[in-house]
Parts: C-alpha cells; structure tokens; sequence
C-alpha cells in the first residue's frame, strides 16, 4: 500500500477526517470507523490493524486533551479498567488471526458502533452508582485483549458499559473512554511492533488528514453541538461495512 494508491480513493480521504470528526466529538479515537472505511476499499489487513491503531493514538489524544481542560476526568473510575487492559492489548497486538475471523470479530465490534452512534446508549444517567471494581478489571481485561487484537481502542466497547452500568454520566464516559483508548492504542502497537510488525509509509499521509477533523470534533464536542444528522449518515456507512464483512468472511 502506497501513498500513489491512497489518492486513488478520494472518497476514503473524505470520509477519514469526518469519522474522526464525529468520534472525537464523543471521546473516541475512531479506530472502528477508521477500519470500517478501510474495509469498504478492501485494503489488506496488514495495512488496517497499525494504521488505525496510530490514527487512534492522535485522535484520542486530542479528545482526552479538550475534556480533561473540561474538567470532565474521573481518574478513579478510569485506573481499574485501564490497570488490566493495557497489558491484554499488549498481548492482542502481539497476536495475529486468520483473516475470516478478524472479519467476524471486527463486524460484531462494529454494531457496538453503530448502536453508540445512533444513540442507544446515549441518555444521560441521572444517578451515578459506585463501581464494581472486580467486575471493571474483568470488563477492562476483555476489551484490552480485543482492542490489541482487532487494532482498535475499545473505546466503543466501554462506552456503552459505563452508560448502561449508570456508572458514568455522558461527559464522564468520554473523558474515560479517550484516555483508555490511547493507552490501549499505545499498548496495542507496541505488541503489534514486538512481534516485527511494521508501520505502512501512506499511513503519514492519513494522519495528517485525520488530525484536522479530530481537534475539531474534541474541541466542540467537549462543549455542546449537535452531530446527530452526520451521526446518522456514519451509521449508515457503518452499516454497509459491517454488510461486507459479514458477507466476504
């Protein structure tokens, strides 16, 4: 994969800087909408899994950045989740499966996707409840070893966790799930470049792209805008992409 080839596909370079875009502006790097659109232009794997996990490490880092000046971190709910999953992203990362399962994993993860988008799990919790620390080292470890495994944060996993477990309100949620996607991003790169994995050099002209739609989406979705049109349309796209891969396994 090559930067030649990458501007044979406008349509992807479009698409890139708008789902970072939209997932910023919920807290999230975007690794699954990133793979998502990759999987539509049917690019190898080899490809998918680094790329997506370094334009997550961006994104998510400039998500994180706008809420913590927010004042939205709650670092006691964040530890325990992360204390397990940074080293199962290590080992996920360290992994490597057979394209028909990576498919099947990956399009499941993507329904999780599209349920967040469309808002399903987006209403806000009017009571906080106290965290089951045993169970969030459980949860953690699971989406750690996922994240690594896939290439993306699991950010979109957790997120529905937090709201549906009502132990997070809608700000808290993205401030955790940002920084859990960025160091399970980190984890999960650094097991993938253990194992001899190497960074594709069309992945810089994507993070350049993406790096403008992320800073937007952070700053005005750690204020208050509404994206749900656009939201929509993403999930539409999702959806496709979870068609495919579903049906190409």
């Amino acid at each position: 994969m090559t930067v030649a080839t990458l501007f044979d596909t406008p349509l992807l370079l479009l698409l890139l800087p708008i789902v970072a875009f939209l997932y910023a502006s919920v807290g999230h790097g975007g690794a699954s909408g990133y793979l998502a659109l990759m999987s539509l232009f049917s690019f190898p794997m080899t490809f998918m899994k680094p790329t997506a996990l370094v334009l997550n490490i961006l994104v998510s880092a400039v998500s994180f950045y706008f809420y913590y000046k927010e004042r939205k971190m709650n670092w006691s709910l964040f530890y325990p989740f992360a204390l397990t999953s940074i080293p199962f992203s290590f080992l996920g990362g360290f992994l490597t499966i057979d394209a028909f399962y990576y498919k099947i994993i990956l399009a499941t993860v993507l329904v999780f996707a599209v349920l967040r988008l469309l808002g399903v799990f987006g209403k806000e919790n009017t009571e906080v409840r106290p965290i089951s620390i045993p169970l969030a080292l459980t949860i953690g470890a699971i989406i750690g070893f996922l994240s690594g495994l896939l290439g993306i944060g699991g950010g979109i996993i957790l997120s529905p966790v937090l709201l549906l477990l009502r132990w997070a309100t809608i700000k808290q949620t993205a401030a955790v799930s940002a920084l859990f996607i960025l160091v399970n991003s980190i984890s999960g790169l650094i097991g993938f470049a253990t194992k001899g994995g190497t960074m594709p050099e069309a992945s810089l002209l994507l993070i350049a792209i993406v790096f403008v739609g992320g800073v937007v989406g952070a700053f005005f979705g750690s204020k208050k805008m509404n994206t749900s049109q656009l939201r929509y349309v993403l999930a539409l796209v999702l959806g496709i992409a979870i068609f495919k891969l579903y049906t190409t396994a």
